[in-house]
């Protein structure tokens, strides 16, 4: 079962960096936000295994995003 959990995180970090692609006319902050956001997603999902702590690593990783340009 934890093989699952980081086959599935390792293949929703590919996703999210392949969907980044198409977001050329995205501001470095916003880049940077989707991007911690992502990042933070897929540590929470794989450190806590629940939706809330998914949900608890994007907030996180997206703030952590948006506050590393300034």
């Amino acid at each position: 079962m934890k093989n699952i959990k980081q086959i599935g995180a390792a293949a929703m970090v590919v996703a999210l960096m392949a969907g980044l692609t198409g977001c050329d006319s995205m501001t470095t902050r916003q880049r940077d936000t989707a991007i911690g956001a992502g990042v933070g997603a897929a540590g929470g999902a794989v450190i806590g295994g629940s939706a809330l702590s998914t949900l608890g690593g994007a907030a996180v990783g997206g703030v952590i995003g948006n506050q590393v340009g300034k």
